[in-house]
């Protein structure tokens, strides 16, 4: 295995022989941030989640998305909610009209005041998107986009972003869209064939590339964060892999690279598409709804997975990360009321789930473009991840999976597991009513454990069953963590 410091070279046997840095799969907890000029719009339909967008009306889905940092693209349709929403409020203006009010709106931004919050919320690393689908890059980027100038911010949003949440002693990442740029593919895409196959072909795979090469030389971000695809050839893409690496000892790639293939250029045609989309509504109808979320497919070399808006049911051998948002869309969305906002509780249980099963969470915020200012429901969702890992952060921070990632207890409250030096953590996913709870199908080593303030917990086998017995009834909270010692590999 190569070490951090060997030289990479460009080729899947180098690429795959080096150690990944021990910081990502310590980290656990990462802030995702989309933000750019669709914050100032914020508008994403209310449809429930993209699943069920796909699931009900594939034929529209892209442009009926709950996604608001997908609007320009939505706009682009008649009889959408966003087109009406946008002829009726901004009498149909150019999306380009936006830039202005984000940029004033910078006047107010304070990444310092976003970095101590991030760090308050637990979390150990954070990802900014420096250009979305919409193609507009928050940095001043030398390279030149060939379809619209100065599409880009003067102030240097990620070069601040980064040297704060540095200060402040998190890792920083950077996102950006390879697959999508509606800069230079402005035909609206309605279908997830239509989505796939808009990759920009041309002189987009030398843009793109001088791009995230300017983002690793300028900054040296510690996540390397593509989405959708890339628009190059799986030599080129290697080549860019094996010179970040050299260049960012510590850093990670994610697994929504791509490459170029006869499949991704057949999707460009409409035979190609109609055939994909076909294909896609077979699958959808099979699942039943029971698919959630979206599971990008394997690519040649990645660090890490990346399910959005689901999870891997069993605990994986290959690193991952859950991503998601704190509502249905990952940009503020002006339509989001407090009830669209999932419960603190129930985002605290999917990380702990995703912890348990070798996974992080990378949990997004939307600011608003007007003034840069986090909304509360989120703000409100970050604090009560703060307050729960100060307490329990002994159970997450630098743990690895057990054995078995979950169980139940006999009153019903799920459990999932951890383990870090010769430590079990045994989680509870909610607050049991009675000192004694019986874990079922699960045997500890009959030693005292351990509550966080230090209170023992006995534990007695009855059966192929555990039963603990706590010194007193546990507050109110949205998961416990107690601690035992970690059971020999062959008790049964």
């Amino acid at each position: 295995m190569q070490s951090l410091t060997s030289t990479i070279q460009p080729t899947l046997e180098s690429l795959g022989s080096r150690v990944a840095p021990s910081w990502f799969d310590e980290a656990k907890f990462g802030i995702f941030i989309h933000w750019g000029v669709f914050a100032i719009p914020a508008f994403g339909e209310h449809f429930g989640d993209i699943s069920a967008v796909f699931k009900h009306d594939y034929d529209r889905a892209v442009v009926r998305s709950p996604y608001s940092e997908w609007y320009q693209n939505a706009i682009r349709v008649p009889g959408t909610a966003a087109h009406t929403f946008h002829q009726e409020t901004f009498n149909g203006a150019p999306y380009t009209d936006f830039k202005q009010p984000f940029v004033d709106g910078l006047k107010h931004w304070d990444p310092d005041a976003w970095a101590e919050t991030f760090k308050k919320s637990g979390a150990r690393y954070v990802v900014l998107v420096t250009k979305h689908h919409d193609g507009f890059c928050l940095w001043p980027s030398a390279v030149h986009n060939p379809h619209l100038d100065h599409w880009c911010t003067e102030r240097d949003i990620v070069g601040e972003l980064a040297a704060a949440v540095r200060r402040a002693g998190l890792k920083f990442g950077v996102y950006y869209s390879g697959g999508i740029d509606w800069s230079f593919n402005k035909k609206p895409v309605s279908t997830l064939g239509d989505f796939v196959g808009s990759v920009p072909g041309g002189n987009y795979g030398a843009y793109a590339t001088a791009q995230v090469r300017e983002l690793i030389e300028r900054y040296e971000p510690s996540v390397l964060w593509n989405d959708i695809a890339w628009p190059t050839n799986l030599s080129s893409l290697l080549e860019l892999f094996a010179s970040y690496y050299n260049r960012v000892p510590d850093g990670v790639v994610n697994d929504r690279w791509l490459h170029a293939t006869w499949y991704m250029k057949a999707l460009r045609t409409k035979l190609g598409r109609r055939v994909f989309d076909a294909l896609a509504k077979r699958a959808l109808a099979k699942s039943a709804g029971n698919q959630k979320g979206v599971v990008p497919p394997p690519i040649p070399h990645s660090d890490f997975r990346t399910p959005e808006y689901t999870v891997f049911p069993d605990i994986q051998a290959k690193k991952w990360e859950a991503t998601r948002g704190m509502s249905h869309s990952f940009g503020f969305n002006r339509n989001d009321k407090p009830d669209d906002y999932e419960p603190a509780h129930a985002l605290l249980h999917g990380f702990i789930d995703a912890v348990s099963k070798n996974g992080n969470l990378l949990l997004n915020v939307g600011p608003r473009g007007v003034d840069g200012g986090i909304p509360v429901e989120q703000l409100d969702r970050l604090n009560c991840f703060g307050d729960w890992l100060s307490k329990n952060g002994h159970a997450i921070y630098g743990t690895r999976p057990w054995k078995i990632s979950d169980a139940r207890t006999g009153c019903g409250l799920d459990v999932r597991f951890t383990t870090s030096g010769g430590d079990l953590h045994v989680i509870l996913l909610g607050t049991p009513s009675a000192e004694e709870l019986v874990l079922k199908d699960v045997i500890l080593a009959e030693k005292p454990g351990r509550m966080n303030d230090g209170a023992p917990v006995t534990v007695e086998r009855r059966g192929n069953d555990s039963v603990l017995r706590l010194h007193s009834v546990l507050p109110d909270a949205a998961a416990h963590a107690l601690t035992f010692a970690l059971p020999d590999p062959d008790m049964d």
